[in-house]
């Protein structure tokens, strides 16, 4: 891709991402490395991120981790900060978008899901949160999906939990705004990462989705990292509590 803006504002911040060793979250990582950040990043897959670690350049940082666990996550932003310092900013990009039928979910299943896709981020935000209020600033980034906005079916605890992304952004916005840290929500539509297409992309499925886009591509990944670094930037520096779409049109 060419063409892109480059944010000098992002050179030298600490930025921790959640789920970064693959999809978009291993495109956020990089993209902030270009930008000259120090990236620290997470994930439950050990050779994934050493893989990636080690293809970039510069002072960055991995830590395994099950984000399920909330003492491991713990751990692994102390671990990142002892490496890289204090976050500037915080990307809550892990998340699992498992099918399931309705039917078939247990209360176990339930409660998994919503550690897998909800309540670590705000475990992440409670982690980085006191060191961003003693600084006076900080950009927190929550990745939603407009899965939910669309009525999805095949989903309904990742659908659910989902939603709950935009309430924890708003009211979180409100507790740490007179600390001038912002928190939003970017929103992507169904982004052909590399999983999506293994599993769930057919021509059909596609065809259908982009019908329903005001754009007539499909959507890369790529986009909704850049949109994640404007948010991250000063030039987002009066954006918080906000959704912030990279859909296509599809809402």
């Amino acid at each position: 891709m060419t063409g892109f803006a480059r944010y000098p504002s992002l050179k030298d911040k600490t930025v921790i991402v959640t789920g970064g060793a693959g999809g978009i979250g291993a495109l956020t990582v990089r993209a902030f490395a270009e930008q000259g950040a120090r990236v620290g990043f997470v994930d439950i897959n050990a050779a994934a991120g050493a893989e990636l670690l080690a293809d970039l350049d510069g002072p960055h940082a991995f830590a395994q981790c099950d984000l399920r666990d909330a003492e491991a996550l713990r751990g692994a932003f102390a671990h990142l900060s002892d490496q890289l310092g204090n976050a500037h900013v915080l990307v809550n990009n892990a998340a699992h978008d498992d099918r399931h039928d309705w039917r078939e979910v247990t209360p176990e299943y339930w409660d998994e899901r919503m550690a897998t896709n909800i309540r670590h981020m705000f475990f992440a935000i409670q982690s980085v949160a006191p060191a961003m209020i003693e600084r006076g600033s900080g950009s927190i980034i929550n990745l939603g999906s407009n899965s939910w906005w669309e009525a999805g079916a095949g989903f309904p605890a990742y659908a659910t939990a989902k939603s709950a992304v935009h309430g924890l952004t708003r009211t979180m916005a409100r507790e740490l705004g007179d600390h001038r840290i912002r928190v939003n929500t970017v929103v992507p539509g169904w982004i052909m990462t590399d999983r999506q297409k293994e599993l769930w992309v057919t021509p059909e499925a596609l065809a259908k989705q982009v019908d329903r886009q005001c754009l007539p591509d499909p959507i890369d990944p790529v986009y909704v990292a850049r949109m994640v670094l404007f948010l991250a930037s000063d030039d987002a520096a009066m954006c918080s509590a906000g959704n912030f779409m990279v859909e296509g049109g599809s809402i």
